[in-house]
């Protein structure tokens, strides 16, 4: 019999999923040291790892797992979740562009002073996205922008082509994509590797370019990228990840003109979603097949 703890912030919905489900040879305990299974959100169940003396298997209702892997604790399978969230991030990042490009903020405040205030704009045709991270994610908001008429080009470890993008370049060729880029979007992972990518000597390569971070907080240097706002290098900045959250009231992102901040929202885990991943990997654990969407403690993801 196996037995699943579960800590999550959408606790009674997981509850009620696992009930409508009754999953075989599963038990649902609230004593963490016999759990082997483990269905957790990472941030709020990190505290807890070292109770969870009998755990096999985590699956993380998040695609990110900092919080797990920062822990010293290797001794278990750690599966996250893939392959749901490039069509909300999509929305996210095709949605903030517009507006920013568009002029949308403008529009909502002219007609709250009853004014007719065209102002001059360019559409997405033509235009060049660069994308750091080539996975599902990063794939999904290639084949929408793509969609809107923009050549996009992709940069990860290997360079080796990733269908949906129009070119794949490596990391260390990375600058070489910013000096053309109108459009950075960060889906990265929060990794030793990628830590700060985004600096100062990294963005001096782009020529206002608009930035979007919507992968980790810890890829931005934020001190770097005030210093490319001020140099001209980024038009706008778009962030929804920061390295501390929630970000301080005191932080200048707030109120900087060029800066628009969200609350980490661009693509949550909703556990319908969730639970059928779970549901999935539950199964080929039964049947002792391999888990899907495991995660290296080594590279982080």
């Amino acid at each position: 019999m196996n037995h699943l703890y579960l800590c999550s912030a959408q606790q009674k919905r997981y509850l009620a999923l696992l009930k409508d489900a009754a999953l075989p040879n599963l038990l649902i305990t609230e004593d963490i040291s016999k759990a082997n299974i483990i269905l957790a959100d990472p941030p709020k169940f990190a505290p807890e790892l070292e109770k969870a003396e009998s755990l096999q298997w985590l699956q993380s209702t998040f695609a990110g797992c900092d919080a797990l892997l920062a822990k010293p604790r290797s001794d278990y399978q750690l599966t996250n979740v893939r392959g749901i969230f490039g069509p909300l991030m999509s929305e996210y990042v095709i949605g903030q562009l517009l507006t920013l490009t568009r002029h949308f903020a403008h529009y909502r405040d002219a007609q709250l002073e009853s004014k007719w205030s065209p102002v001059p704009y360019q559409g997405l045709t033509g235009k060049c996205m660069v994308i750091l991270g080539t996975g599902s994610i990063g794939a999904h908001v290639a084949k929408t922008a793509r969609h809107f008429g923009m050549q996009v080009m992709g940069v990860n470890r290997s360079g080796k082509a990733v269908e949906g993008f129009d070119k794949i370049i490596t990391n260390t060729n990375m600058t070489e994509a910013f000096s053309k880029a109108d459009v950075i979007v960060s889906v990265l992972p929060s990794t030793p590797e990628t830590k700060g990518l985004l600096n100062r000597d990294t963005l001096s390569a782009c020529k206002q370019a608009i930035l979007f971070n919507v992968g980790r907080g810890p890829v931005l240097e934020e001190e770097g990228l005030l210093e490319a706002i001020e140099g001209g290098n980024i038009q706008h900045a778009v962030l929804d990840v920061f390295s501390k959250e929630p970000l301080a009231p005191e932080h200048p992102f707030w109120t900087h003109p060029s800066i628009t901040t969200t609350p980490h929202i661009s693509a949550e885990s909703f556990p319908e979603q969730v639970f059928g991943i779970f549901v999935d990997n539950y199964t080929r654990w039964l049947n002792g097949e391999p888990l899907n969407y495991q995660m290296d403690f080594t590279l982080g993801y």
